[in-house]
């Protein structure tokens, strides 16, 4: 099979040795390749030889940040939308087409990206990609199926609304990020759905879904020369906009206003978070998350073993950690009995005045790092994690970045990282809180 070569191809075999218990071959990732077909859409394919099935993804770099304001969950909506019919299939063909092969297809939407994706053996790889492109450049857009879609999402919202853990989260970023589509849920309101047009929804995708914006991702039983000759004919359709996209509008980190919320809600667990929004920054990337695995990974983390072993103060705990285009967002979670709140809340802030995170032990920095180096192995091993991440290294370090890489980086960050990070994160003028209260 002959190569395109009117696309551009760069190579990455990963042959790098690891240090200390790593060895070359759990570090090896295989061959990563990637490319950019003439109307400009980018295509990553990563060949794995020891699996018979491809994970293949479509990218749309557009989520909720970009929704038009009044049809807040727009970009999910038309996630949802495209899967109720195209020009060649109806919405029961577009799942039994995959399906009767053994095959399983399924989308999200973040607030930077949408993801369409579908897993396969690799005999079906062209029927994979043509399913693929037929979502994102034919969709109809059937009245009575958009109807429908529209109470299912409905529904999806209520499902939220009835979960305090996830609620607490949208408050909070709603709070975070006032007057900002980076505070509006990814999922949008009641109100915003009834808004949604055939109209609004092709305008978006004329704006949004082109080429320039969207990445093929791949990985698997996959060859890159053939990727790129199918890539090409599927989506053939797509051209470039010849138009400027719409910019996105920014959030400066001086922008962020702290606050400290405290409401009665008809929960039973008293429902707390805790966190901050700081400027985004590279040079911080892995000693946050080095810290974030300190504080949240497993039954030896810190912040299980400080409010849950030792204290006795909740069943569950855990922070979270998101780097955003120009902000990373940082928070604590803890479900607790209402008479506990706030000695909870009293705990977790006082963490990031305490020598187990401004000066932490030499040993437990160690062993957070063991613990990114497993997850990151195994992770290899899980195809979809491994087609998300060629993803998001794309979008947002603008590269590859191999096993191998990942693992020096991780393994770079010292006690002083940590230490600044924690300072970073905790600093009292910029921490904000949120408690949910039983109404009983």
């Amino acid at each position: 099979m002959q190569s395109n070569p009117s696309a551009s191809v760069s190579k990455n075999t990963e042959v790098q040795s690891g240090n200390g218990w790593q060895s070359p071959d759990r570090l090896a990732a295989g061959m990563v390749e990637t490319g950019t077909l003439p109307n400009g859409l980018r295509i990553i394919t990563n060949h794995v030889p020891y699996v018979h099935s491809v994970t293949l993804g479509i990218w749309i770099n557009a989520g909720s940040r970009d929704d038009p304001e009044g049809l807040e969950g727009l970009a999910h909506f038309i996630e949802h939308a495209v899967f109720k019919g195209t020009r060649q299939r109806n919405y029961v063909e577009i799942a039994r087409c995959i399906e009767q092969t053994g095959g399983y297809i399924d989308a999200w939407t973040t607030k930077e990206q949408t993801c369409l994706y579908v897993r396969c053996l690799r005999e079906h790889l062209r029927l994979a990609l043509d399913l693929l492109a037929d979502l994102v450049c034919n969709p109809v857009f059937p009245p009575g199926e958009i109807r429908k879609e529209k109470d299912v999402v409905l529904e999806e919202i209520s499902s939220v609304n009835d979960t305090p853990e996830e609620l607490i989260y949208e408050d909070f970023e709603h709070r975070s990020f006032p007057g900002h589509p980076l505070g509006t849920p990814i999922l949008g309101s009641k109100a915003s759905i009834g808004n949604m047009t055939d109209e609004a929804m092709r305008s978006f995708m004329k704006q949004r879904y082109v080429p320039e914006n969207m990445l093929v991702t791949a990985v698997g039983s996959v060859e890159h020369r053939e990727l790129n000759e199918l890539a090409e004919s599927c989506f053939s359709a797509l051209k470039p906009s010849g138009e400027k996209r719409p910019g996105r509008k920014p959030f400066l980190p001086s922008m962020y206003i702290p606050f400290n919320r405290s409401l009665k809600k008809n929960v039973f667990q008293t429902q707390i978070l805790l966190g901050t929004v700081i400027a985004r920054n590279d040079r911080h990337f892995w000693s946050l998350m080095v810290l974030n695995t300190m504080l949240s990974s497993g039954m030896s983390s810190i912040l299980n073993l400080e409010l849950r072993e030792k204290k006795g103060l909740v069943y569950q705990t855990y922070s979270t950690i998101a780097f955003l285009e120009e902000v990373t967002t940082f928070n604590i979670y803890a479900g607790t009995d209402r008479g506990k709140a706030e000695k909870t809340l009293e705990t977790i802030a006082g963490l990031f005045c305490s020598r187990t995170v401004l000066n932490p032990d030499p040993a437990e920095i160690e062993s957070a790092k063991s613990k990114m180096l497993g997850s990151l192995i195994m992770g290899m091993e899980k195809m979809t994690q491994r087609m998300s991440l060629l993803a998001q290294d794309l979008f947002y370090s603008g590269r590859y970045l191999s096993a191998a890489e990942k693992a020096g980086l991780i393994e770079a960050v010292t006690p002083g990282d940590i230490a600044e990070a924690a300072a970073l994160l905790a600093e009292p003028s910029r921490l904000s809180s949120l408690m949910y209260k039983p109404l009983r």
